[in-house]
């Protein structure tokens, strides 16, 4: 039995992983963690989120660190935002405890400060900016395409709904992060992020990453290749936030067996690597 503790557990995506969870034979919840002072602090999560008790009372965040001494979780599922979400790789990997990261909006300080944590406690952690499968699989198709046709200009155009807090989004950032890298770019030098007024024309080398934001789209990516006479795009639609917890089920069982000391991604876990 692989033992689970979620964060923003009474959020939209924490409510549907812990549901998600539960209906897994090989996997159970232990801890539910939300924000520092929260008002559902010790209510049953299942209350909270409307499937009925299940004997895992609510925690807020400041008490997270006795929370995992007490329950003892294999692995923390974190969908939070990016300053939380480094204090909470921090204190998991001093508990020992694996991690499923989805959060995004890491800078690159971030990024470098959760890699040597990782290191440090030689713990193992999954991080991606998006775990639905078919985008994982969206990320390979763009990767051997830039190789074939990248001399075509590149464009990245992601929409999401209206809450969303970063833009652009870590998938559309990811995105261009591969295909910079296959074309040996530096994307902090050729990425345009939006074009307004008399912006000159479109350089050969440029990445164009543009967000849409409005009403309650879920996801959709698309990256567009073109060329003189013809273009090629290549597009992810989520239809439900449930694409994204099936590749979360998919990382906590890998992670528990995962390399320690290193960070894995979700071309890890189905073997796109």
């Amino acid at each position: 039995m692989i033992n689970v503790a979620v964060t923003g557990a009474c959020g939209r995506m924490g409510s549907k992983i812990i549901k998600t969870i539960l209906e897994q034979e090989d996997m159970d919840v232990v801890a539910a963690i939300e924000s520092p002072n929260t008002p559902f602090e010790g209510k049953d999560v299942g209350e909270v989120i409307g499937i009925g008790e299940i004997g895992v009372e609510v925690n807020g965040a400041e008490n997270l660190s006795n929370v995992l001494k007490n329950n003892k979780p294999d692995v923390l599922v974190d969908f939070t935002i990016a300053n939380a979400a480094v204090e909470t790789i921090k204190i998991s990997s001093e508990n020992g405890v694996n991690l499923v990261v989805g959060t995004t909006g890491f800078s690159d300080e971030q990024m470098k400060e959760i890699n040597e944590t990782i290191s440090q406690y030689e713990n193992r952690a999954i991080i991606a900016p998006n775990m639905a499968v078919g985008v994982n699989v969206f990320f390979k198709v763009i990767k051997d395409l830039a190789a074939i046709i990248g001399d075509y200009d590149v464009e990245i155009i992601e929409a999401h709904h209206r809450h969303k807090k970063d833009a652009p989004s870590g998938t559309a950032v990811k995105a261009a992060e591969i295909i910079a890298n296959e074309l040996n770019r530096n994307l902090d030098a050729v990425g345009v992020y939006g074009r307004k007024g008399i912006v000159g024309e479109r350089t050969d080398e440029e990445i164009g990453i543009h967000a849409v934001r409005g009403g309650d789209i879920v996801g959709d990516h698309t990256v567009l290749f073109a060329g003189d006479g013809e273009r090629l795009e290549i597009v992810h639609r989520a239809h439900s936030r449930q694409s994204f917890v099936s590749g979360v089920i998919k990382a906590v069982r890998y992670v528990v067996t995962a390399d320690e000391g290193h960070v894995s991604d979700m071309a890890d876990v189905l073997g796109l690597n």
